[in-house]
């Protein structure tokens, strides 16, 4: 597994992440299995991966409860990412970048995930109402009482990374980012590349879309969180299955998964750092890791940038 640096930190962030929006994420997603979600985890440790992502909102809370049980230890071999700002159960619900808020969550997250230090922690959404410059400046106090180790922001826009950025330095910034959905380009990974700020994508596969597995009349259930985004109905989700076609063709002249080209193409582009992979089971895992180990030569990888380029 290879490991890129974070940001302008001495911290290796390995290439591949695991995120664990599934394990314990009832809230997101239908039937989830807890024994397996711990399994997968210690499984990607196996393999190699360290950057291991969460939030405090995915199962309000069991996610990182969960996390916690499966990285026993193994803490010192785990690049620990999560979220906080998003509020959940007794605390309403939307997202709150108040200071105060913010380190109640942090602290919460820590007792759920029964560590001392979060290594990168990010404020999950903007709430559109906290100055960035307030809600930044938290994480900075959190970084210098060694609550945190990197600092980052996640679904925030532009203006608001810069003005976050005026009171420390932002690490990392996550934002949604894939072969469908390349928006991000315009300005947040070219404002990324220029500030010396690694750049994660979430979403890399296009919720299962680029695994090329799904058919043009598949189903999603009424629970499952990716009914939310827009890709799997009408005329988008037609637009995106004729995309995935073309992905195949391609992938089978290099004899490949498709999904192990959406995660090369990611690498491949200058700001990127680690690739957040979501698994449902273990062999989904080692699936997602054995994607890192292939090597695509650059004509192949724009070609593949050709299907979607804007």
């Amino acid at each position: 597994m290879n490991h890129n640096r974070l940001g302008q930190t001495e911290i290796k962030i390995s290439a591949m992440g695991l995120g664990a929006n599934y394990v314990g994420g009832h809230n997101l997603y239908a039937n989830v299995d807890e024994g397996e979600g711990i399994r997968l985890v210690k499984r990607a440790l196996e393999l190699g991966i360290t950057h291991i992502d969460t939030a405090d909102a995915y199962g309000h809370g069991r996610s990182e409860e969960l996390l916690g049980t499966a990285i026993a230890g193994s803490r010192e071999n785990v690049l620990l990412a999560t979220k906080g700002g998003n509020q959940f159960g007794e605390f309403g619900s939307g997202p709150n970048n108040s200071p105060e808020y913010l380190r109640g969550a942090l602290e919460r997250s820590l007792k759920r995930l029964g560590v001392d230090y979060i290594d990168l922690y990010y404020i999950h959404k903007y709430d559109g109402e906290t100055p960035p410059e307030e809600s930044f400046g938290a994480l900075m106090e959190f970084k210098s009482e060694g609550l945190i180790r990197a600092a980052g922001l996640s679904n925030f826009g532009l203006e608001q990374l810069q003005r976050a950025s005026t009171v420390g330095r932002i690490d990392a910034v996550q934002a949604c980012y894939n072969l469908l959905q390349r928006e991000a380009e315009a300005d947040t990974i070219l404002w990324c590349g220029q500030n010396g700020v690694s750049f994660i994508p979430w979403g890399g596969l296009a919720y299962g879309l680029l695994g090329g597995r799904y058919q043009r009349d598949m189903q999603l259930d009424e629970q499952d969180w990716r009914q939310r985004t827009g890709m799997f109905s009408g005329d988008r989700f037609e637009q995106n299955m004729d995309v995935v076609d073309e992905l195949k063709g391609i992938a089978d002249t290099v004899g490949a998964p498709t999904a192990h080209l959406a995660v090369q193409w990611l690498l491949s582009r200058s700001s990127v750092s680690s690739v957040i992979a979501g698994a449902k089971t273990v062999e989904q895992v080692e699936d997602n890791v054995a994607a890192e180990n292939l090597t695509l030569n650059t004509q192949c990888l724009d070609t593949i940038d050709q299907l979607t380029k804007l």
